[in-house]
């Protein structure tokens, strides 16, 4: 079942990285470009119609060539394909001769054809390039903020997998991290309220002091608290930089791993979906107490983080996600309902609780549901204790 998912994600992904990689790829073998082929094919073609038959004269076509190569090939191969189609006609005219003298508005046609042919690929290789400059910069926020984790970092197996729902932008609002330290590993998932540059500014700024607080509280529930306090100050800021994005807060869950406690985890929920203990023995929701998002503390003056302790099988698989999957609709209106779909997948295939089959089997399913049509970002994400 989980292998027949995985290509319903490829596809999706692969569809989102742009007609100018898309083409690339297409265009490519083992790396190297064949897309002058097509241009050239074209050429042979016109020039085998033209002296195979005697009912008009076929080489005039030889303008298309330069403007098939201007959509696929670089700015040089263009200009010999331009080149190259003048050339052609040239011979066919003064020497083949196997029909009537063209007119010189023949010529003047390949000719000019060659020459907007050329001016285009330049414009479009430059807007490609720029194109990728973006996407490189994009590439390199999101690893900024959803930095790199190495296998079995702070003593935990993982796998996570994001979705952005603008496909160009690549990068949005959804965070995780995991930071170990001396009062144990914390886990993070969270998803900032909106889109676009804000929602990721405000990510980095939370996921910044949990780097720091996860590492030196040794409290859960204080680290909640630094994170609600770098949110209020971080709206303080945008709102003084007279940014009309200034209202944001951000859900978001808290897991502190322990080895003094190998039978169960901490969480805080800051309203948040809780998370699911996935395991050979099913699927469960964990029983946790939830509170406040982050950024909206002011609504309950005084009110304390809960910090729920839940019992959590060492092969269990603790699995979170963002709304982007809760919220996936199919073409009738229906939520995606995440759980059953995979209390059903681990039913048949327990194997299916490890971190990168869960997290494959979630992302496949979610995309499969909505018809690749995201209506928000989208994190999954799965932890549990290595040799689970």
């Amino acid at each position: 079942m989980h292998g027949r998912w995985r290509p319903v994600g490829r596809l999706v992904r692969d569809a989102g990285r742009g007609d100018a990689v898309s083409r690339r790829e297409l265009l490519s073998v083992r790396g190297r470009s064949v897309a002058w082929l097509v241009p050239l094919v074209l050429l042979a073609g016109i020039v085998a119609a033209d002296t195979t038959t005697d009912a008009f004269q076929i080489i005039s076509w030889t303008v298309l060539v330069p403007g098939v190569a201007a959509a696929i090939c670089g700015t040089l191969e263009t200009g010999l394909f331009a080149a190259l189609a003048v050339a052609v006609f040239v011979l066919a005219d003064t020497t083949w001769q196997h029909q009537d003298r063209t007119d010189t508005s023949g010529l003047v046609l390949v000719v000019l054809g060659g020459l907007v042919a050329v001016a285009v690929a330049a414009l479009r290789v430059a807007g490609e390039r720029r194109m990728m400059r973006m996407r490189d910069i994009a590439d390199t926020t999101r690893r900024t903020v959803l930095r790199p984790l190495p296998e079995g970092f702070g003593g935990l197996d993982h796998a996570a997998v994001y979705l952005p729902a603008d496909t160009e932008a690549r990068v949005g609002g959804d965070f995780y991290d995991i930071q170990p330290g001396p009062h144990g590993t914390r886990v993070l998932i969270g998803d900032v309220q909106g889109k676009g540059l804000g929602a990721v500014e405000t990510a980095a700024a939370l996921l910044s002091t949990f780097r720091e607080a996860g590492y030196h509280e040794a409290d859960l529930g204080t680290v909640a608290e630094r994170m609600e306090t770098r949110m209020v100050r971080h709206r303080r800021q945008t709102a003084a930089l007279g940014r009309s994005d200034g209202d944001r807060f951000a859900t978001a869950v808290l897991i502190g791993f322990c080895d003094d406690l190998p039978d169960a985890v901490d969480a805080v929920v800051l309203g948040h979906d809780p998370p699911l203990a996935v395991g050979p023995r099913g699927v469960r929701e964990l029983p946790t107490v939830g509170g406040l998002p982050l950024g909206m503390a002011e609504l309950a003056p005084g009110a304390r983080v809960s910090v729920n302790r839940v019992a959590l099988a060492r092969d269990e698989t603790l699995l979170l996600v963002t709304d982007g999957v809760t919220e996936a609709r199919d073409a009738e209106g229906r939520f995606y309902r995440h759980g059953e779909e995979v209390a059903r997948a681990v039913a048949a295939d327990p194997r299916d609780a490890a971190p990168r089959r869960l997290v494959a089997l979630v992302r496949d399913g979610t995309l499969r549901h909505c018809r690749g049509r995201l209506a928000d970002d989208t994190m999954v994400f799965a932890v549990r204790r290595l040799n689970g």
